[in-house]
């Protein structure tokens, strides 16, 4: 299909000066209300600056303690001189030995590990709860489990309407 051009002298001076016209009222929006834009736009990106707190000086180092002098000792290990800041309480020997017996493949090893720590409570497993989804678990207890008190008959009959899919409802059948 080809498309057909009904261009002629008249209807291509109609669109040039609807160009013309769209722009000059673009350029005459512009000069009223772009000052204002601006502004607006300044605002917005100056509420959206993040806070800049002010720097502190840097410490001065603290000066190592005397050595003794008396008897040389072998030099401290790195482990020793930094304790590590952990976010979880040390693990049970029992649990961690674990680790080292048999493989995943079997379900042994690292795998009989980590179904051993979820099983505990994230409060015997970490100091504090980490990110907000712990706070809506953390100290709740042991689950509870909830006895229907309704017998089966009568669920299967409440939840199914009584008329049909497509007919017309009853007026019982709906909740207010």
């Amino acid at each position: 299909m080809s498309r057909q051009l009904n261009m002629d002298t008249v209807r291509q001076n109609f669109w040039k000066e609807e160009y013309l016209r769209e722009k000059m009222l673009r350029c005459e929006w512009h000069h009223k209300y772009g000052s204002m834009v601006k502004a607006k736009q300044k605002a917005k990106t100056a509420a959206h600056e993040p806070l800049k707190l002010p720097a502190l000086p840097p410490k001065p180092p603290l000066s190592p303690p005397p050595a003794p002098k008396a008897v040389p000792s072998k030099a401290p290990s790195p482990a020793l001189e930094a304790p590590i800041q952990s976010e979880m309480y040390p693990v049970l020997p029992a649990t961690r030995a674990l680790l080292y017996e048999g493989i995943s493949h079997d379900f042994q090893g690292r795998y009989r590990y980590l179904n051993t720590r979820k099983l505990d409570m994230p409060e015997r497993r970490y100091l504090f709860p980490i990110t907000t989804n712990f706070t809506y678990g953390w100290q709740l207890g042991p689950p509870v489990k909830q006895e229907l008190v309704s017998c089966k008959m009568c669920r299967i009959e409440s939840f199914f309407r009584k008329n049909g899919a497509f007919a017309l409802l009853d007026p019982q059948d709906l909740a207010l």
